[in-house]
């Protein structure tokens, strides 16, 4: 990659989101930031929340909307801070922000990585394509298969172990398959191969 990947990680005022709150969140961030869509290689993580009932997410206070950016539009994001989102009837506003480093682990997570493939090996084969692109040999390790909104995100966590620094820097930055802002590819450090199971 030649862009330097930093992540700002925004807190959440709200109370609660829909399930499938991806799409609305995606389209209320390009409401503040018109050009990240354009922005090669940025991604928005999913957030981190609490199961409620009737269908929702509970936002706490430990919630953070994280954004992973070229370093040069770092500054251009900060205008996220104090903006209302609008996810349909349901509001969150973005509050305090602290800039984070990419951290180099041997082994990595991603919660949801989607292909457009519908068997396992199609996905195997399409996986280990792209990571030889960025000339990674690890075999990547499938978890439980998911669907998210209505069937447009469907796919399975994925777990990367045995990177060397500079292999898990690359991955860290490329990530793998579509949807980056719909908080799918994107890869973080993890220690414990438990989570390759874990809901997205």
């Amino acid at each position: 990659m030649d862009h330097d990947m930093i992540e700002l990680a925004f807190a959440l005022e709200g109370r609660v989101v829909p399930r499938d709150y991806r799409l609305r969140l995606c389209e209320a961030l390009q409401r503040v930031l018109p050009w990240l869509a354009d922005t090669a290689g940025a991604g928005v993580h999913r957030l981190k929340l609490v199961v409620g009932g009737d269908g929702e997410l509970l936002v706490s206070p430990r919630t953070r909307l994280v954004l992973r950016l070229p370093r040069a539009r770092a500054e251009a994001a900060l205008a996220l801070t104090g903006a209302e989102l609008q996810l349909g009837e349901y509001r969150l506003c973005a509050a305090q922000s602290r800039a984070r480093e990419l951290l180099a682990y041997g082994t990595l997570y991603a919660p949801l990585v989607v292909t457009g493939d519908a068997d396992e090996t199609s996905v195997d084969a399409r996986l280990r394509k792209e990571l030889a692109a960025l000339d990674v040999a690890a075999p990547p390790i499938c978890g439980r298969w998911q669907s998210l909104e209505g069937g447009l995100l469907a796919g399975c966590s994925v777990m990367l172990a045995g990177l060397a620094r500079e292999q898990s820097l690359r991955v860290l930055q490329a990530g793998l398959g579509p949807h980056r802002l719909l908080g799918c590819g994107l890869f973080v450090p993890h220690r414990s191969a438990a989570a390759v199971g874990a809901p997205a």
